[in-house]
């Protein structure tokens, strides 16, 4: 059976086979490229999140807010299966990426992660290891050998991760000798090399100074029209900032996350359907 999910050898090939997702003009207009519908996580047979449904938008910010505990990093990780390597994990209900049921057992978990990136909230590059060889470190899991190839991916990811002009020069530098803030974006750079349709970031700029951060967040801007783009956060003023829509989870009676409410950020800040959403956004709460 061929995997649904499949990657290509080289990045013009991923380009040409891909399926088209639409130009995604207009804000409204904009199509979803994941789907949620009714998933639910537990662990050893305790709920953690329960029962989420929303789409995520193409060439969008989404933000997964609410109060530590509500199951934000969870479903995050529902998006690309990293909850197959938890043994007492359990996730049900659907996650489609376009038409594909990224949980069937016909789609390859480590080729989905090529498709459906992410960058976690502490940097982590090999530290050991080059800027250049960070950067390509996803084509040469892929198998992509050609050093061409190589060369356009690695300066490309590294321009998109606005890093290009301050390590250009010395690629051979092992990755350690970044600091925090640029290790972040070399984070970033790794996961687009292999151009992902979807970027998972779990609070990216929490270890960072507000100068860094400020950095991230104007390149989070940039991004979006290369990459879908779903970031856990905890700052209200970051999400305000970066995402064009949120997912609102509350912890419920039963310690398990739900979905309150998903919408435009602007309408969910100011004029929400629900109360608690307000109080929350407002700092009333959490």
């Amino acid at each position: 059976m061929t995997d649904p999910i499949a990657a290509t050898d080289s990045r013009r090939e991923l380009a040409e086979d891909e399926p088209s997702l639409g130009t995604g003009e207009g804000f409204l207009r904009s199509r979803p490229v994941m789907r949620l519908e009714d998933v639910s996580v537990s662990f050893a047979g305790r709920a953690a999140v329960r029962g989420v449904t929303f789409d995520i938008h193409e060439k969008e910010v989404t933000a997964l807010i609410g109060p530590s505990g509500s199951g934000k990093t969870t479903l995050l990780r529902v998006l690309n299966r990293m909850h197959d390597e938890v043994r007492t994990a359990s996730v049900t209900g659907k996650v489609l990426l376009g038409d594909t049921d990224i949980h069937s057992s016909a789609v390859d978990p480590t080729l989905l992660r090529s498709r459906v990136g992410m960058v976690f909230q502490q940097p982590n590059p090999f530290p050991s290891t080059s800027i250049y060889e960070n950067a390509v470190a996803g084509l040469r899991f892929n198998g992509v050998q050609k050093r061409s190839l190589l060369d356009e991916a690695a300066e490309s990811a590294l321009v998109a991760a606005a890093l290009w002009d301050s390590v250009r020069d010395r690629l051979k530098v092992p990755a350690s000798m970044l600091s925090g803030g640029e290790q972040q974006r070399l984070c970033i750079a790794r996961a687009l090399a292999v151009e992902p349709e979807v970027l998972l970031m779990d609070e990216p700029t929490s270890a960072l100074d507000p100068v860094a951060t400020k950095l991230i967040e104007q390149l989070l801007g940039e991004l979006k029209d290369r990459v879908t783009i779903v970031i856990v956060t905890h700052n209200m003023q970051q999400a305000a900032r970066v995402s064009d829509r949120c997912a609102f989870l509350l912890m419920a009676a039963d310690k398990a996350g739900e979905l309150i409410e998903h919408g435009e950020t602007a309408k969910l800040f100011s004029d929400p359907t629900d109360s608690r959403t307000l109080d929350y956004v407002n700092g009333r709460f959490g």
